[in-house]
């Protein structure tokens, strides 16, 4: 029968695990010296050797004719071991023996000797499902088994083991595989199965397995039998790598702040059957990849793509700024943590694709950074031309004018409001003209109303016939004049410079009398065109 890949060249000797050198060494000089512990701890991600380790190190322990700590694999034990035929050695998986009677009855078998091994392995694979009954059902024999029994536990989530647990054992940290040790790896098997390997594709395979030879040899195993020849578009085909533009043309609709069409490619993937959480974690991998070519000098030493694919990524990423990229992420992990239990998976991701095209609209710090940004690549790029007397030829027009009676109250008559709102739309006059005193009224007004003098700190002032117009941007500044006390000192410190007096007005530009607009967009806007 045939027998897949991983585990025809599961390593049967320290000297052949592939990456964790730091640990086989001391394990094979464990044995050789003697020195074996009765507790031994795992850890690591998926693929990188514990399982491997332990079986090896059982087979060393219990080898008739070890080899400098490695064990022989010719004697009867170690063939024992490997076909199944010693029962000594123990594998119990953790994830469907959990509670605390499998527990006991792995320490009522402890007690017996072992019935051809030296040694009575037991090796307890994702250790981290026990209950936390069955933890404190092994304390004890863990501490102190038999002296004819070896504990191995092995685990990818160490941080759920109790502490109890961890300190009665030796812990080994696995690695992740290096993708250069991989390929190594993968070339060694691939020749030995006549199985013909670009190098290339070799390198793609080991960066997809993400530090897991178990994984890269099962891609292996899935190419040789859509090719003999693996290449990097059969990798592609066979890692599921292939036939990825919907999200570059998401991207480039999002990137573009396209909502109509954004919608209409999840719809077009919707009808497809594709999985909205399978598209946000994608999406979140794209803007990843364009992160990291923004990010790092070698950026092709992180991203899992094909050639093709990573100059499609390159060309996307000159189009868009960080600060996009790092919202547009923001947005997909919130809606990663919703989506699970959304009802509607669809409408959730539809929002967190309108939020992404809407992101410089968000009145959030992260959108304004992404605007100053943009803006200062325009600038830097030596595209704006400022012409200034075009801006000072804009037309301004009165925000909101009123008049003070002879009392030095606010109008308040029906005809003085309907006066204000009919000048609200009033261009300015072309016979304004700039009052030239309004720094020694500043002076003036400084002595007897400090409050309203930090107000018009900065502030200019324009006469219109019998009106002084004040242009003051500091939004509070229309409450303040409204103040019959404030608007009495002004008319006094006007009156005191110039001998004459003048009915008061706000005075604003056309642009800050458009309602809802954003003057950062409009600057950018105005740069663009």
């Amino acid at each position: 029968m045939y027998k897949v890949l991983y585990r025809k060249w599961r390593p049967q000797t320290f000297a052949d695990v592939t990456g964790q050198e730091h640990i086989t060494s001391t394990l094979a000089n464990e044995v050789e010296a003697g020195k074996v512990s009765h507790a031994y701890l795992f850890t690591g991600s998926r693929g990188t050797g514990k399982t491997t380790c332990a079986k090896i190190l059982a087979k060393a322990v219990n080898c008739l004719h070890p080899v400098n700590g490695n064990p022989c694999n010719e004697c009867e034990i170690c063939r024992g071991i490997d076909d199944g035929s010693i029962l000594d050695v123990i594998e119990i998986d953790a994830a469907s023996n959990n509670g605390v009677d499998n527990i006991r009855d792995l320490r009522e078998e402890a007690n017996f000797t072992p019935v051809n091994a030296k040694y009575r392995v037991y090796i307890i694979d994702e250790v981290h499902m026990l209950s936390i009954g069955a933890f404190n059902a092994l304390l004890k024999t863990l501490e102190e088994p038999p002296e004819h029994v070896k504990f191995i536990l092995a685990t990818t989530e160490v941080h759920k083991l109790p502490a109890t647990i961890l300190s009665r054992c030796q812990r080994f940290d696995f690695h992740r595989i290096k993708p250069e040790d991989i390929k190594s790896r993968l070339d060694y098997v691939a020749e030995r199965e006549n199985i013909e390997l670009d190098s290339d594709a070799a390198m793609l395979i080991a960066r997809i397995a993400d530090g897991a030879l178990r994984d890269a040899l099962s891609v292996l195993d899935r190419c040789s039998g859509i090719n003999n020849h693996v290449t990097c578009e059969v990798v592609s085909e066979a890692a599921g790598l292939a036939g990825k533009d919907y999200l570059f043309e998401l991207a480039e609709s999002i990137n573009n702040s396209d909502i109509s069409k954004s919608l209409s490619v999840i719809d077009r993937l919707h009808n497809d059957s594709c999985d909205m959480e399978r598209l946000c974690s994608e999406l979140t991998n794209h803007y990843r990849n364009l992160m990291i070519i923004k990010t790092v000098k070698n950026p092709n030493e992180l991203i899992v793509c094909t050639s093709a694919d990573f100059e499609m990524y390159k060309s996307q990423s000159e189009k868009i700024n960080l600060q996009k990229i790092l919202n547009c992420l923001t947005e997909l992990e919130k809606c990663s943590a919703v989506i699970k239990t959304s009802i509607s998976k669809r409408t959730s991701m539809e929002m967190t694709v309108i939020k992404m095209c809407c992101g410089e609209k968000n009145s959030d710090n992260s959108s304004f950074e992404e605007r100053i940004e943009r803006l200062e690549n325009i600038i830097n790029s030596g595209k704006i031309t400022i012409d200034s007397k075009a801006e000072n030829s804009e037309p301004v027009k009165v925000e909101k004018t009123f008049s003070v009676n002879e009392n030095n109250n606010v109008a308040n008559n029906t005809n003085s409001q309907e006066k204000t709102e009919n000048s609200q739309n009033e261009e300015s006059s072309e016979n304004d003209v700039e009052f030239l005193q309004w720094s020694e009224v500043i002076d003036k007004l400084n002595e007897t109303d400090k409050p309203l003098t930090g107000i018009l700190n900065p502030s200019f002032a324009y006469i219109r016939g019998d009106f002084l117009l004040i242009k003051c941007d500091n939004p509070i500044f229309s409450q303040f004049i409204r103040q019959a006390n404030h608007a009495t000192a002004i008319k006094k410190a006007i009156f005191d410079v110039c001998g004459k007096k003048y009915r008061l007005g706000i005075y604003k530009n056309s642009e800050s009398q458009k309602n809802n607009k954003d003057p950062l967009a409009e600057l950018i806007k105005k740069i663009e065109n």
